[in-house]
């Protein structure tokens, strides 16, 4: 048969590691496959080797619930799966399957930040082996050989990302040596966290080609200077794109403050390393929002006051290695609460 006729399915999912998920995926050949979600076949894995079942009955379910062109290899699809028991109902590790968002009237783009990662040194891509670089400043939004480090590795990503269909909105060098972003949006939680596990994905794999590896983890150079990485979730609702009030804002912003825990819990491990007062960030056990103040929790965007109070919010809070799904599905949760949104959604 002719390999024209085959298809590679990269089916990929979130295993059951504690306190941060990993990414997982194992490939499925299939025959004359028709191109969509609904042609991509449920599967099964060992959950006995993820930490998500005994060894005595290992199977679980991948749900495929978003596909992707993948652009690396060829003819292949990227298949991003959600994880069930065998008896078909959400698995304690599927985050997904919380976010209370079915009509997609919440809009996420999160900012997702990450080091390039020296495996033989475990370092940062440009430290040196033994001691430290110049200090931060001149890497941000940096250029050339002394600045930026791993561009060609960035890039690749940038362009597997758009050839994929994923919503990468931007990408830069961050703050430190070897720390870099990518911004992807989307109208819909669950397609933005969809989107944002695809994209880590692809720099993952890219970044192996090259021997190196990604640091998801919020503060990797301990208790230095060194800024950490953070996931910042801007989004919005029918509510905050049509409030055209200051009041409104404020409320929705309020709605969060005892709720500190709740958040923290699904904002990613060891957020009290990043989470100072220091860095741009608001300590960790500490509520506040302003405009345009990036050492808040909150932050309210100078567009959305010039907009007449229409637009979106920054909480500045989640981690570089949160789920998106449960900080999405946390947010949505927190402004639901509020009595105005009941009255704009005719709830």
């Amino acid at each position: 048969m002719s390999t024209k006729s085959k298809t590679k399915l990269e089916y990929i999912w979130l295993d059951g590691y504690k306190p941060t998920q990993s990414l997982r995926s194992k490939t499925k050949v299939v025959r004359d496959f028709g191109g969509s979600l609904e042609d991509c076949p449920m599967w099964s894995f060992d959950g006995s080797s993820t930490e998500q079942a005994p060894g005595g009955s290992s199977d679980c379910l991948l749900q495929p619930v978003a596909l992707f062109p993948d652009p690396a290899r060829t003819n292949a699809y990227l298949v991003m799966c959600e994880v069930l028991s065998p008896d078909g109902t959400p698995h304690p590790t599927n985050g997904r399957a919380t976010i209370d968002d079915d009509d997609n009237d919440f809009w996420f783009g999160f900012e997702q930040e990450y080091f390039l990662w020296v495996p033989e040194t475990n370092k940062p891509l440009g430290f040196p082996a033994q001691g430290y670089p110049a200090p931060q400043g001149q890497y941000y939004c940096s250029v050339g050989a002394k600045n930026a480090f791993g561009r060609h590795i960035v890039e690749e990503h940038l362009d597997y990302c758009l050839a994929a269909g994923i919503n990468v909105e931007g990408i830069n060098a961050e703050v430190a040596t070897g720390q870099w972003e990518f911004q992807v949006f989307s109208k819909g939680a669950k397609a933005a966290g969809d989107q944002v596990w695809v994209a880590r994905y692809l720099l993952e794999r890219t970044a192996e080609k090259y021997n190196v590896a990604i640091n998801w983890h919020c503060k990797p150079l301990g208790a230095t200077d060194w800024n950490g990485s953070g996931m910042h979730a801007n989004f919005s609702n029918s509510l905050l794109r049509t409030a055209g009030s200051k009041e409104v804002y404020e409320t929705v912003c309020k709605a969060f403050s005892p709720l500190v825990k709740e958040h923290i819990e699904v904002y990613g491990a060891d957020n009290h390393l990043r989470l100072t007062g220091k860095h741009e960030t608001q300590s960790i056990d500490k509520f506040s929002f302003g405009v345009s103040d990036r050492g808040a929790s909150i932050r309210i965007p100078i567009a959305t006051v010039e907009n007449g109070w229409k637009g979106w919010l920054e909480d500045r809070r989640p981690n570089s290695a949160a789920d998106p799904y449960k900080v999405a599905a946390r947010i949505i949760k927190t402004v639901k609460t509020v009595p105005a949104y009941a009255t704009v959604n005719g709830r």
